[in-house]
């Protein structure tokens, strides 16, 4: 039986690219950018299966360029980059990657509020531009992260990993808003649950984590900016 026959839209960690050998045979694009659509069209003329990215766009006219298609794996958490009615249309089956990131972008969400408070870029680009004054008690005075009122939005995965975090390292105050209120997790972290309004008005961080659908595009602007505290992040 022929082995099936799989294309990378773009270079992915060795590790993945040796497992899909071990059943597949693998093309991997040699551009290390996001494909056009005629690249992309190009890249996958013959083959059995699709490893895209989130940059790529799979829409009908791609999936039409190749009736032989029979997956499409989308290397990524979100999968709005591909047109699911129509590979459903076509019975090619779409997957994702879901919670893979949880933990990494909560660290870094955290990594985030950290290097804000405390002027970390600044600080460093000043060092490295060979400007750094000397020491001075008032000179890039950051802020405190500890027992500071972290707001979340969007309570699912990665909000919950984030709270966790923020309370148990940082003793922050957590108020949270989501469409599905969770009495127990507010119970393990303290949180408030509060209005998308209250969130923005009484917290120091702001910190945002909800899929992107019709409801939450957009859902933060100059209005809900402007609610929020002048020191806020």
């Amino acid at each position: 039986m022929a082995r099936p026959t799989v294309f990378v839209s773009r270079m992915i960690p060795q590790e993945g690219i040796d497992l899909l050998k071990k059943e597949c045979d693998v093309t991997v694009s040699p551009h290390d950018r996001v494909l056009s659509k005629q690249e992309l069209i190009e890249g996958i003329r013959g083959k059995d299966a699709l490893l895209c990215l989130l940059t790529d766009k799979v829409d009908a006219e791609v999936l039409d360029s190749n009736p032989k298609l029979r997956i499409v794996s989308n290397y990524a958490v979100g999968f709005d980059n591909v047109d699911v009615p129509a590979c459903t249309a076509r019975g090619i089956p779409v997957t994702n990657t879901p919670g893979v990131l949880t933990e990494s972008v909560a660290d870094h969400a955290m990594a985030l509020m950290l290097a804000v408070s405390r002027r970390v870029a600044e600080g460093d680009k000043v060092t490295k531009a060979g400007q750094y004054p000397g020491w001075s008690p008032m000179y890039m005075l950051g802020g405190d992260v500890y027992e500071r009122t972290l707001g979340i939005l969007g309570l699912g995965r990665i909000g919950k990993s984030v709270a966790e975090r923020a309370f148990k390292g940082f003793r922050m105050k957590i108020l949270y808003y989501d469409v599905v209120r969770d009495p127990q997790f507010e119970k393990d972290v303290h949180a408030k649950f509060s209005t998308v309004d209250e969130v923005l008005k009484n917290s120091d961080f702001v910190s945002v984590h909800v899929p992107l659908l019709p409801t939450t595009r957009h859902m933060i602007s100059d209005a809900q900016f402007k609610m929020m505290k002048p020191t806020a992040y």
